[in-house]
């Protein structure tokens, strides 16, 4: 997000100088290289759908803008409800998205089985399928496109750690760094992640975020299901889609507590208990599978309604937010970036709104809650 928001500043023409501060300049541990690197449009919000269009485009056009490919691969979201109010929100979701422009397409069950043949359906009434600009992509490559086109343009990244932020009056004016080192500034950007509230609480103010550890298995197949698959997400909320010749898979644990920003510790109860079971009702292709490779990263998850904070404090109004993405951080940023960058070169957002967003629904206790239907 931080690479995105710098990235921006300089395609708009920012005439100030724009440091990003690392705290691991490796990225071993961050949200960006733990992530399973998915885009979709199948959101309930006409702000987020948006968000996931621009950011489809921007990675499409990596090849033209830094010789990249980001091998978007576009097979698209599956969500399947099994319950009538599910079904309705699929359709509600349906309407505004292609409203909006979205290619996604509502499926009954003799759809699925079509196009599907290998998923169990008994308990299935409807399925919705994004058929393009939705999928996976290279999460790191996105990255290292946006960081080193910054570098580039001249953008300065410090391996260090923002441990202090000097408020006067009411504007940032600084920031005080593990090294010792103090920094003076116009804008600070909180793009801290799963450390969003430790770097507002140091301005004195409160953001709801937190890191909530998802952990991620790579298993093999011993009969693995043909086709162009989707990233299937099953009513239990277990989801799961091919990589190369394996699959990947994950769950949102059925106790989700915070964790401690270096507890990244697998939760290997989650595949025994959740999503094995579930992916073995769900196909018979999947019950005999193993295990190859797991990994846990951490989501900045946004206690309010696991949606994005973005934009300036109403008071402190030179920092801005960047925070609580609960998981879509990744596909949302190019959006983010570019809107950030205009709030800082221009005062206002000029691309898409991002005001729904913005930081009084956390000081009015106003979720924008996402309908979805796990």
């Amino acid at each position: 997000m931080g690479s995105a928001i710098a990235y921006f500043l300089m395609e708009l023409g920012f005439d100030g100088a724009v440091l990003v501060v690392e705290r691991d300049a490796s990225y071993a541990q961050s949200s960006t290289a733990l992530s399973a690197s998915g885009i979709r449009q199948q959101f309930s919000s006409p702000l987020n759908v948006k968000i996931s269009q621009f950011g489809a485009a921007f990675i499409k056009a990596a090849p033209e803008r830094w010789g990249v490919d980001l091998n978007l691969r576009e097979n698209g979201y599956l969500y399947l409800a099994n319950t009538a109010e599910g079904a309705d929100i699929l359709r509600e979701n349906h309407a505004m998205q292609v409203g909006e422009g979205a290619d996604t397409a509502l499926m009954d069950r003799a759809d699925l089985a079509e196009a599907f043949p290998h998923l169990r359906l008994d308990d299935i009434l409807m399925g919705s399928h994004g058929r393009s600009n939705e999928g996976w992509f290279d999460g790191v490559g996105l990255m290292q496109g946006m960081r080193t086109a910054a570098r580039t343009a001249g953008v300065k990244y410090i391996n260090d750690e923002v441990v202090g932020v000097d408020v006067a009056g009411e504007q940032v004016s600084g920031v005080q760094l593990a090294s010792g080192r103090a920094v003076t500034c116009g804008v600070l950007v909180n793009a801290a992640g799963p450390r969003a509230a430790a770097i507002a609480k140091m301005a004195g103010i409160h953001i709801p975020v937190e890191p909530h550890k998802r952990t991620n298995f790579l298993f093999d197949c011993a009969d693995p299901p043909k086709g162009e698959l989707p990233l299937m997400i099953d009513p239990t909320g277990v989801w799961c889609r091919p990589e190369g010749q394996h699959f990947l898979t994950a769950c949102v644990p059925e106790d989700d507590p915070a964790v401690a920003f270096d507890d990244f510790e697998p939760r290997h109860q989650d595949f025994e208990d959740i999503i094995w079971p579930a992916l073995a009702a769900r196909s018979p292709n999947f019950e005999a599978i193993k295990i190859t490779r797991f990994w846990a990263g951490h989501y900045a998850y946004n206690l309010l309604d696991q949606n994005a904070v973005v934009g300036p404090h109403p008071d402190v109004s030179n920092f801005l937010f960047a925070n609580g993405f609960s998981g879509h951080g990744l596909q949302q940023s190019p959006a983010v970036g570019r809107a950030l960058a205009e709030c800082i070169t221009y005062g206002e957002f000029r691309s898409l709104d991002f005001i729904p967003f913005g930081y009084e629904r956390v000081l009015t206790n106003s979720p924008l809650l996402e309908r979805c239907v796990i």
